[in-house]
């Protein structure tokens, strides 16, 4: 070979060589079918900007282990639930239906003003008159009384649209319902979520994203009730009334099979909830929360086009297994913004405002010190630890957000059975 060539041919190789150890990823686990959907070219670029690339976006470094194989989902991403750093994504704000999983900013929205979560309820026939033909129900009934706590058990354990409907009317209505989430939607820089039902049922318009329905999971984690109906495994659900006028029950299971369980699907060791979804447009959604060892993750995977009976659960659990053990192997690719509102602050005391424009950090997505969770109302970890022994101090004043503080998951999910 020439020697002009061979040095030609020495530098292309070593540029393909570099691209591929230390660049994205883009054709991990992808569907390159042509009858697939494709991203748009022009997605959001909130926090960072590597997260508005079509394709799989990783930052492996020495001994990172290499993306689970076989990915399907048409969007995912894992981040670190309190430091928000985004661990990897995939086409992350492809805007898609979310299903059932939009519940949780439903439940974010609407639980602090429904309190005590012993107030009882009667049903009116209304408030079940526009349910969508083939909601998943866990079977409220019209004349019937029910507790809010009552209620939300049978929106996260059994993703009942029936449930929402009854706490919607609670809040004020189905138009106050959406008008509200649609406001804590953007207050959360959920920018690629589009509100029509509060429910989650398809809907003409209705979207969100990968990134976004992981930013509705941090936040609600921040309220002790979330986290205690979206980790229960199991409950019992009031039922009809008997002729002595005493209530039946009947029990219900959660609908996340990485929580339970369920049909075949090994449980998950360490998941604390958080969400589970399914329409005939959305396919398979799921969110989910993990700790293991200390380290706290979240993981979405939006509409996997694999066969695999419950594949939407396997490429969440791959994802997450990936993801504790690459912590501290990668360099992120993005972060978890902070609620518009949020001041933050870091280690040394000095604030730093909210990333309004999507640009957060470096050109390459990366945040210097990914900003955490926020206190209350907030879309960081902090509100996480809240619960658990330890002497952890939780700083509520003004939503504050901490740089670089680590908050375990509530002694409630740590008393969950690990198998």
């Amino acid at each position: 070979m020439p020697a002009l060539k061979k040095i030609a041919f020495t530098i292309t190789s070593a540029a393909l060589l570099s691209t591929f150890v230390v660049g994205p990823a883009s054709a991990v686990g992808k569907d390159t079918s042509d009858n697939q959907p494709k991203p748009p070219a022009d997605m959001s670029q909130v926090g960072g900007e590597l997260l508005g690339r079509t394709g799989t976006q990783v930052k492996l470094g020495p001994g990172a282990p290499v993306l689970p194989e076989k990915l399907t989902g048409r969007s995912w991403i894992v981040a670190d639930a309190e430091n928000g750093q985004v661990l990897a994504s995939h086409n992350p704000h492809w805007r898609l239906p979310p299903a059932s999983t939009l519940k949780m900013l439903f439940a974010d929205t609407v639980m602090p003003a429904l309190q005590p979560k012993t107030r009882t309820y009667t049903v009116q026939d209304e408030d079940l008159a526009d349910l969508g033909e083939g909601s998943s129900l866990v079977g409220v009934k019209e004349h019937l009384s029910y507790t809010v706590h009552d209620l939300w058990l049978g929106v996260f354990l059994r993703s009942g649209n029936d449930a929402v409907h009854v706490l919607s009317a609670m809040y004020g209505g189905v138009p106050k319902t959406v008008a509200d989430m649609k406001a804590h939607a953007q207050e959360l820089q959920a920018l690629d979520t589009k509100v029509v039902s509060p429910d989650g049922y398809d809907a003409p318009g209705q979207v969100s994203s990968a990134y976004d329905l992981t930013l509705f999971a941090r936040s609600g984690l921040q309220k002790a009730d979330f986290r205690e109906y979206c980790s229960t495994a199991e409950a019992q659900f009031p039922g009809a009334e008997k002729k002595n006028g005493k209530r039946q029950s009947f029990g219900i299971q959660n609908t996340n099979r990485l929580l339970t369980g369920a049909d075949g699907v090994a449980p998950y060791k360490g998941i604390a909830g958080v969400k589970n979804g399914y329409t005939t447009q959305a396919g398979n959604t799921f969110t989910g929360v993990a700790e293991r060892d200390g380290k706290v993750l979240l993981v979405t995977v939006m509409n996997p086009s694999s066969k695999e009976p419950h594949a939407v659960y396997k490429e969440a659990a791959d994802l997450l297994d990936w993801g504790f053990d690459a912590s501290g192997k990668v360099t992120p690719v993005g972060e978890l913004v902070p609620p518009r509102s949020a001041s933050t602050e870091t280690d040394t005391g000095q604030g730093k405002g909210p990333a309004a424009n999507g640009k957060s950090g470096g050109s390459d997505g990366s945040s210097p010190a990914a900003k955490a969770a926020a206190a209350t109302g907030g879309g960081g970890g902090i509100g996480i630890a809240l619960g658990i022994a330890g002497g952890v101090l939780v700083l509520l004043a003004g939503a504050v957000f901490l740089v670089n503080r680590r908050w375990p998951l509530p002694d409630l999910v740590r008393r969950l059975p690990r198998r």
